[in-house]
């Protein structure tokens, strides 16, 4: 559909301004262009034929976040990110997409074998310090004006992917019922590997089976950029791995994937057939976190079964802790948008942390503040992504936390890429590590 065709959504803007109070992006430029208000008369414009399609438009289209922020503090609720990714849908058809993202999106995502492979030829490049000899050389360009600032966020990349040392297929738990397929995204697949490997033990403790899917990207980066072909491409290939699965739930442990797997029924509203499968396939979509916490309403942990800390759990890890309290370590949470407004996540992860033996919690300012990782977001628009990021490491800094616990891969490396840069000790883990480290700590004691 054309953005014309969402002109009354757009017209319920009555440019009260209380987006500038939530907006990430405009509390860090101050422009309005750079507010959901902005944004919408941007919109209201380009449909009333005042503004026309041309490449000057790619930036006020393509700084926004997609964090939501804006229609949770909007009092008429106007779903401002659908409207502005809808937008970029057409500025695609009108102006051409670029060849990195057809690489990406047509090329790579579809295939895991191919995205492993590509995978780890960069790994060979970041970790021999050929990339930096490619960004000095300014070949890097050619996928995204900031990548070459962005290229130093990650140190090293791991040489095998998740998927590479745990082959897709049936593996047996010790749980006593559910059986649970886990759904790889792709950021834990061939960059968080540890922390995926973390989630696939504590599925085992919990399902008398796991099955490691052999799905493909869930189609949220395309879908970000406006590629609604190559998204629908991407989650029909998921919707067929769906239907051929024997199991009771598909759990992802990225808050992004499980979000946007949730949403296949809307993706494919105008399709019958494929929304039916995506709708019957829905109730099984759990994100890790509102799996895990469900797991413990129902009696099958307390807060009394291991003792210790978390600083004993970590001597065999390969980050060591050093905590600030005899047997505690400090612990705060980044709710990622995806997990908090895309799924009404906020609670679970609280309540799963406060339960864990040698955990003191403290709550972060502005938690569910974006941290400007948005995905890929830094590759296009680095200096706005860090300044965003900015303010939520001053926000952690206040904590005094050891650990900055989240649920979503882009938010680690965004995360983590500001504590180094702020010369800070916190470590980012994912939820599931805790939860593995704290598995490690009762199977030591029997």
């Amino acid at each position: 559909m054309t953005v014309s065709a969402y002109y009354d959504d757009i017209a319920k803007c009555n440019k009260c301004g209380f987006c500038h109070v939530a907006c990430p992006i405009f509390r860090t430029t101050g422009h309005e262009s750079g507010v959901a208000r902005g944004r919408l008369a941007l919109l209201r414009g380009i449909i009333e034929k005042r503004v026309e399609w041309n490449e000057e438009l790619e930036d006020p289209l393509f700084t926004c976040l997609g964090c939501g922020a804006c229609t949770t503090n909007c009092f008429g609720k106007i779903p401002t990110t659908d409207l502005v990714l809808n937008a970029r849908a057409e500025y695609l058809d009108k102006i051409g997409k670029k060849p990195a993202h057809r690489l990406l999106f047509e090329h790579l995502l579809p295939y895991p074998k191919r995205l492993h492979v590509a995978a780890r030829a960069v790994a060979l490049g970041k970790n021999s310090g050929a990339s930096k000899v490619a960004n000095a050389l300014g070949l890097l360009r050619i996928f995204g004006r900031d990548l070459p600032k962005a290229e130093g966020m990650v140190d090293k990349l791991p040489m095998s992917s998740f998927r590479g040392t745990v082959k897709p297929g049936v593996y047996p738990g010790t749980g006593d019922k559910l059986k649970i397929g886990y759904f790889v995204g792709c950021g834990m697949d061939v960059i968080q590997v540890q922390a995926g490997k973390a989630t696939f033990e504590v599925l085992k403790t919990k399902a008398k089976s796991v099955t490691v899917m052999d799905n493909c990207c869930c189609g949220l980066p395309p879908y970000t950029y406006g590629d609604l072909g190559n998204t629908k491409l991407l989650a029909r290939k998921n919707l067929d791995v769906f239907e051929k699965l024997d199991v009771d739930l598909i759990v992802t442990d990225c808050s992004s994937c499980a979000s946007f797997l949730k949403k296949y029924p809307k993706i494919f509203k105008d399709d019958e057939r494929d929304a039916a499968r995506a709708n019957k396939e829905l109730p099984m979509i759990k994100d890790v976190v509102e799996f895990l916490y469900a797991d413990e309403q129902d009696g099958k942990k307390s807060s009394d079964e291991a003792a210790g800390s978390y600083h004993d759990a970590h001597a065999s890890a390969p980050q060591q802790l050093t905590g600030t309290g005899k047997g505690s370590v400090i612990v705060t949470y980044h709710d990622p948008c995806h997990a908090v407004r895309g799924q009404g996540i906020k609670d679970e992860s609280r309540g799963i942390l406060k339960n864990l033996p040698g955990v003191t919690f403290k709550e972060m300012a502005e938690a569910d503040w974006c941290c400007g990782g948005a995905g890929s977001y830094a590759l296009t628009h680095y200096d706005l992504s860090q300044k965003v990021l900015d303010r939520k490491m001053k926000n952690l800094k206040d904590t005094d936390a050891d650990i900055l616990v989240t649920s979503c891969p882009a938010c680690m490396i965004q995360l983590a890429y500001g504590i180094k840069r702020h010369g800070m000790k916190t470590k980012v883990f994912h939820i599931s590590e805790m939860l593995d480290y704290q598995e490690q700590l009762k199977a030591r004691q029997q």
